[in-house]
This record gives structure tokens, C-alpha cells and sequence, in this order.
């Protein structure tokens, strides 16, 4: 049996403005609304679908993306450009670093929803 994540909800407290933020950070695309939801489609083929909340507080969830090191790069420039604040490490203590884990490079950052998301060039447990 052939199993692959399709796609998870990520609840917004606004969901076009939160789609359009990932999307403008990773170089992607905002997809047409779909029922109540808006999606960024990942290139995997997976979809993050941002949902309106019920208006009440929500837990910050963790969303990672494995990335090539050229879309790394253009998306840490993007996340400077901005102005954001990053980490190296998802406790938020190594604030303007990026991090080399497994022989690679990896930084978090916060959505306007308080979501951490990260990216990385090497898979968990790949490397050195």
C-alpha cells in the first residue's frame, strides 16, 4: 500500500492573508478557494488548506519544508527582506542564525498566526 499526506488544514485568523504570506515566502502560488478553504499547493503535490477559524484561540502548529539549497536561499533572502525574525533552532533561543544539522541549513520563522515554520536542506537523521 501506497500511503502520501494529500493535505492538513491550518487554521488562520485570516485565511487569504495567511495562504498569500507562505506562499509569497516559499515562491508559490495561492490556489482559488476551495469550499471554506484557501491552498497553497506544496510542489509535492501536498496541500496546506487555511481555514478561518472558529474566531477563538487556536495552538500554533509546526510546518517544515524540505528545500533544495538554490529555493533556500532565495527564500532566506525573501525572510530577510521582510524583515523577519528567525531562528536556528524551533525553541526560538538562537535568534539570527541558521542552523547545519545533518550537513545541511535550516531556519524557523513565525506566520502572522504564530504558526513556527521551517526550513531545511537535509532530511532528520540524513547526514553528519
Amino acid at each position: 500500500m501506497s500511503i502520501e499526506l494529500n493535505h492538513t488544514i491550518v487554521a488562520a485568523q485570516d485565511k487569504k492573508a495567511s495562504a498569500q504570506f507562505l506562499a509569497d515566502i516559499l515562491g508559490l502560488e495561492v490556489g482559488p478557494p476551495f469550499g471554506p478553504f484557501i491552498p497553497v499547493e506544496i510542489p509535492n503535490g501536498v496541500t496546506l488548506d487555511y481555514y478561518d477559524g472558529d474566531q477563538g484561540p487556536f495552538a500554533p502548529q509546526h510546518y517544515a519544508f524540505l528545500v533544495s539549497d538554490d529555493d533556500f536561499d532565495q527564500i532566506f533572502g525573501r525572510i530577510k527582506s521582510r524583515g523577519l525574525t528567525y531562528w536556528a533552532d524551533p525553541y526560538h533561543r538562537r535568534v539570527s542564525e541558521i542552523n547545519t544539522n545533518d550537513g545541511g541549513r535550516g531556519l524557523y520563522w513565525e506566520d502572522p498566526n504564530g504558526h513556527n515554520l521551517e526550513i531545511i536542506t537535509r532530511p532528520y537523521g540524513s547526514g553528519a
